[in-house]
């Protein structure tokens, strides 16, 4: 199991992180909108109210997690819809939708209808996914990164209102005239622009910049070796935005990384914070499911070259110390809160609060509005 992280083994900052250190002018979460089983209408119910809290403390973004066949969010354009008509100006991000189990068109579809709805605020990050569930969506002949790409540029394309088929032959008296040209309806102006990678490793952040894609990264990275976690995730950021210069001729647009970053207020907030380090220590993916939950196969080992981000953990001046010290964080623009996945809407909402009035003000960070 890789050793995690906390401000107890920060002991002076990386100077990695102190040249390029870059101000956040953008703070988010990210939420799995978890629930106990039988309780999945009041999850997504708080979810919203999680939204609602977060937009009123000043926090730019808002990022909810896709999981299947499992106590936590699984379809998030419906949830984006509706929290849309709870706020006014928080954004609305998925972190992140694999590709390798959506029809790209009715996806295209269903993001532009979402994103129409909710004023132009959606921010939807991909993954190409992985083939866990192949025997439930049904196996492809491709790789699962193959197909994931396939159908992401699909969706791409869709999206950016390019023709996806021109008619060549009637089909039935209700069918098109030939020669008509079939494009994603409603299209919705911008949103292939607010399109972001969640990219856990080098080669998948470099792809994403070629494809004009913007980069977020978080708590897992892969095919990683000799480095750790933030000087791995600090160099990625740092091919991504020259993989996007060398590209597009053109700055690279802001990069995001989630991280758990507790700051406790309260020597009980100190305690749960510290256990949630542990347990994740320890348990490792498994770590903070709410009751009834799946429990993972892998439990606390993890493959080779994967490692899980740090916990930054402790009063809030040791955190905001060990935030400045890490080089991936301290090159992102946007930072965005991860949770402990099993935590409930109020202990989320003390969190947000206390992380907004205690360590983001120290790394450059403003309350919108």
């Amino acid at each position: 199991m890789t050793t995690l992280a906390s401000p107890e083994h920060s002991t002076s900052p990386d100077p990695a992180a102190t040249r390029d250190r870059r101000p956040k002018p953008r703070l988010g979460f990210n939420t799995r909108v978890s629930f106990p089983t039988g309780e999945a209408a009041r999850g997504l119910r708080e979810g919203i109210e999680l939204f609602r809290a977060a937009e009123a403390l000043g926090y730019q973004s808002g990022w909810a997690y896709q999981r299947h066949f499992d106590n936590y969010l699984s379809s998030p354009l419906p949830f984006f819809a509706a929290a849309g008509q709870h706020t006014e100006r928080i954004t609305l991000g998925s972190a992140v939708i694999p590709m390798r189990y959506q029809d790209p068109v009715l996806l295209a579809e269903a993001a532009g209808t979402a994103d129409l709805l909710t004023g132009g605020r959606l921010q939807l990050a991909f993954s190409s996914g992985t083939d866990i569930w192949d025997d439930v969506f049904g196996g492809v002949a491709t790789d699962a990164r193959a197909e994931g790409q396939r159908r992401l540029a699909r969706f791409l394309a869709g999206v950016a209102g390019e023709t996806l088929h021109t008619v060549t032959a009637p089909r039935g008296p209700a069918g098109p005239a030939p020669g008509t040209e079939l494009k994603v309806t409603p299209h919705s102006p911008g949103l292939r622009d607010r399109i972001w990678y969640g990219s856990g490793h080098i080669a998948s952040a470099v792809q994403a910049a070629r494809q004009g894609l913007r980069l977020i990264t978080g708590t897992v990275l892969h095919e990683v070796t000799g480095e750790s976690f933030p000087v791995y995730q600090a160099r990625l950021i740092g091919e991504y935005r020259a993989a996007w210069a060398a590209a597009h001729g053109t700055p690279p647009p802001p990069v995001a990384v989630a991280a758990s970053i507790l700051p406790g207020t309260t020597p009980a907030l100190r305690e749960t914070y510290a256990a949630y380090d542990l347990q994740r220590r320890t348990e490792g993916p498994a770590a903070s499911r709410p009751k009834g939950a799946l429990r993972p196969a892998l439990s606390a080992e993890l493959p080779k070259g994967f490692l899980m981000s740090p916990v930054y953990h402790g009063d809030p001046d040791a955190v905001t110390e060990a935030v400045l010290a890490d080089p991936g964080l301290s090159a992102a623009d946007e930072l965005v809160l991860f949770p402990p996945p099993a935590f409930g809407l109020a202990q989320n909402i003390r969190l947000l609060t206390d992380l907004a009035r205690t360590v983001a003000p120290a790394l450059g960070w403003a309350p919108a509005g």
